[in-house]
Parts: structure tokens; sequence; C-alpha cells
């Protein structure tokens, strides 16, 4: 089977590896479909156009939420695994820069969690709107099980930008929804699927859905249908009223 196109939203889980002598970049982004952790992928990427290759060395760094496009490369034989072809890079959002701390073995294991609600905090910031005269919306963001009042951040927004980010969510939430589980077939199945799909005949699939499909909606059924299969004769073309 051919490459498949894709492109991932992920973030980079370590510093990318450096192959000089074929002028290619290692790198592997983590991708959350959903809000489970059991549910985070880690993709392998691999990529020698060069402005990609600079990028990856030059201006990412673990942390950074990566947007690649590219190609996944299923594997050529069971028990291999995939990887995505980079065709371009693009850094959706910047890992805050951490202190040098001699004693960073140290942090709070919660520091990840921390880094997150800043993140957010700066978000909702940004979204706030200009404050009106009636009442706003307070957002109080904390650390769950963290009683620290330096861990805490409130943000205020106006009505219309909530209404704006619950519609926001609401569509971020369905679009999760109807993501695919993120499964690997073997090779052998895919060649099965491939085989499966390639002896459907189209035309006579066609013909059974206008077949049964009532007479007064069938033309406009005819067209959907062309549109997918090609020029399809149907039954009943001619006393359709068109």
């Amino acid at each position: 089977m051919d490459a498949i196109p894709l492109a991932l939203d992920g973030y980079l889980c370590t510093e990318p590896v450096d192959r000089n002598e074929d002028g290619t970049a290692s790198w592997r982004v983590t991708c959350s479909p959903t809000d489970q952790l059991v549910d985070d992928a880690t993709i392998p990427c691999t990529s020698q156009a060069p402005d990609v290759v600079d990028a990856l060395l030059t201006q990412c760094r673990p942390g950074d939420l990566l947007r690649v496009t590219g190609h996944l490369v299923l594997p050529d034989r069971a028990g291999d695994g995939l990887r995505l072809q980079a065709d371009t890079v693009d850094v959706l959002w910047e890992a805050p820069d951490l202190p040098d701390d001699p004693d960073a073995s140290t942090a709070p294991a919660h520091q990840g969690s921390l880094t997150a609600l800043n993140a957010l905090a700066d978000a909702l910031d940004g979204l706030a709107g200009t404050p009106g005269p009636g009442p706003g919306i307070r957002v109080h963001l904390s650390l769950t099980g963290v009683l620290d009042a330096d861990q805490e951040r409130t943000v205020e927004i106006t009505p219309q930008r909530a209404h704006q980010l619950a519609d926001q969510t609401d569509a971020m939430t369905c679009h999760l929804a109807s993501q695919p589980p993120d499964t690997v077939l073997d090779s052998q199945t895919i060649a099965d699927l491939t085989d499966l799909f390639d002896g459907i005949d189209l035309n006579s699939l066609a013909m059974t859905v206008l077949a049964t499909t009532r007479p007064e909606h069938r033309y406009q059924v005819a067209l959907a249908v062309d549109d997918v299969c090609g020029e399809t004769p149907f039954p009943g073309a001619d006393d359709s009223d068109q």
C-alpha cells in the first residue's frame, strides 16, 4: 500500500537525533487523542528535508507542541513499527523556559501539571476580552491535592468569551470523539482489507441503493451516488421529475 498522508499534533518527547551521515533527523511525538493517559500514543518521525531537520535541531526542544505533516509509512513486515516521514514541522506552542536549578532532581512531582496550568491560564488571559458593565465569569485554576496559593491562578473573562470557549470546547470534544482508535495493523490484515475493498463493485452497490430508494427521492440520491461512483444509470430515471 502507498504511504498514508497524515497531519498530527503532538508534544516532542526527547531531543531529536541528528544522523549526520545521511542528513536525517529522527524524533518522537506524543499524541493524546483523549484525556486518558492510557490513550496516549508515541509516534516516531523522521525527515531528510533540510528545513525540517534544521528546525528540529535548532528551534525545537522537548515539551514543544508540534504539528507534523507528511506520510505515514506502514511496516513492510509484521512486527515492524510504523513511522511518520515528515514534510513539514510547525511549532504550535513553545514549552516555557524553566530556570536552571542545581536541585532540579528534587523538583515537585507535579511540575508538569503546574506548567500545564500556567499555559491554560495564559491562554485564557489572552481570550479574556474587554470587561463590560455586567458581571463577568471568574475561572479559578489550581492543582488538585496541592494546597499552595503560589500555584493557583484566577482569570476573569466576559460572558461572550465564555460562550465562545464553550462552543470551541464542544467542537474539540466532537472532533476527538470522531477520531479512529490508534490501532497498528499488521501487514497481512492490511492486505486483507485492501483485497476486500478492491473487490467491491461500486456500480452494483449504487444500483442496490437506488433500487431501495423511494421514487420521489431517487433522482437526488442518484446525483449523490454519481459524485462517489461516477455516472450511474438508475431505475425510473425517465419517469422522475427533473
